[in-house]
């Protein structure tokens, strides 16, 4: 094989769900005759009660595999950025959760266009937070898509797409885990036929299944509405973990509900008890039982250890 046979993978992305995408390029580079010629992630952040700048997963997995890396803040702002992509020659562009949006003058520069390893089955769940979005919709299933980008928010061609069952305790942080191992495995296999022509794209309007999107996340997001159904609140409790959780207020102070589990029981929205099942709350209808709970500057701990050091919260009413 001549270097002009070799063909260069400029990698997109920043978080942990990314880094075994580009881990899966390395390995499989030397075998399939391609090259990773630069990673390409987000700027470090600070982080933690020091608020020291931490670099990504993706940039920690780059660094790793001796790789070269570029943190622009912006690819639309600074056109030298678009011109140091250009002097890479890549002939593809591999993007994973990379959180910045490819303009067109980036989309055009290479060969063989640029795919994206997205974390549901298209066209549902197009956007920033599609396996959380699963989870508090109460799907069953869910996937990963390996797709052409175009300009629209994940609205190209799929390429390859794969399942991936819910488990009734799954959190985002688990489907999170299994749906970046099985990318990874989808992506090599993908990319090794679009390279050799031999995958066509299939439109979304012919894909199963209705389109949707899902927004990206944010704090206010978990505040819990207890007169929501307890089976939506549930949801919410493995949706948003590892991040913002499901919280409510007690006291003034937030409190982090972790694990839970629904009652057919009923109290007042808001309500808290201590029944034969354990510590409950009321929602709009149900209840909701705490498992794992989480109190103002304090660690996570099961609802009996809780209830022990703070008795009184058997009988307030939390916000709705």
């Amino acid at each position: 094989m001549t270097n002009n046979d070799i063909k260069r993978i400029v990698f997109m992305g920043t978080p942990e769900f990314a880094a075994p995408s580009l881990r899966a390029l390395v390995e499989a580079s030397s075998t399939r005759g391609w090259q990773v010629a630069a990673v390409v992630t987000q700027p470090d952040r600070p982080a933690g009660r020091s608020k020291q700048p931490v670099s990504s997963p993706v940039k920690q997995a780059a660094e790793a595999a001796g790789l070269p890396v570029l943190q622009p803040a912006s690819l639309r702002k600074h056109p030298g950025v678009v011109d140091s992509l250009r002097l890479l020659a890549p002939d593809i562009f591999v993007v994973a959760a990379y959180g910045l949006i490819l303009p067109k003058n980036v989309l055009e520069i290479p060969t063989f266009g640029c795919i994206n390893v997205h974390a549901s089955l298209l066209p549902a769940y197009r956007g920033a937070s599609p396996i959380a979005a699963a989870l508090l919709d109460g799907r069953q299933e869910t996937g990963v898509t390996i797709m052409l980008m175009d300009e629209g928010m994940d609205t190209g061609p799929a390429l390859r797409q794969a399942v991936q069952p819910i488990h009734t305790d799954d959190t985002t942080t688990s489907v999170s885990a299994r749906l970046a191992e099985q990318g990874a495995a989808l992506l090599v296999e993908t990319l090794t036929g679009w390279l050799r022509g031999e995958v066509a794209p299939i439109d979304q309007s012919l894909l199963p299944g209705e389109s949707s999107t899902c927004h990206l996340i944010q704090k206010e997001d978990g505040r819990i509405d207890w007169a929501q159904p307890a089976v939506a609140i549930e949801r919410m409790t493995r949706a948003y973990t590892p991040w913002p959780t499901a919280y409510t207020f007690w006291k003034g102070e937030p409190f982090r509900i972790i694990e839970a589990s629904v009652l057919a029981e009923a109290e007042a929205p808001g309500s808290v008890a201590h029944t034969s099942a354990g510590l409950v709350v009321g929602a709009g209808a149900g209840c909701l039982l705490l498992r794992t709970v989480q109190p103002a500057g304090k660690r996570a701990m099961d609802a009996r250890s809780f209830l022990n050091g703070a008795p009184d919260f058997v009988g307030s009413t939390l916000p709705t």
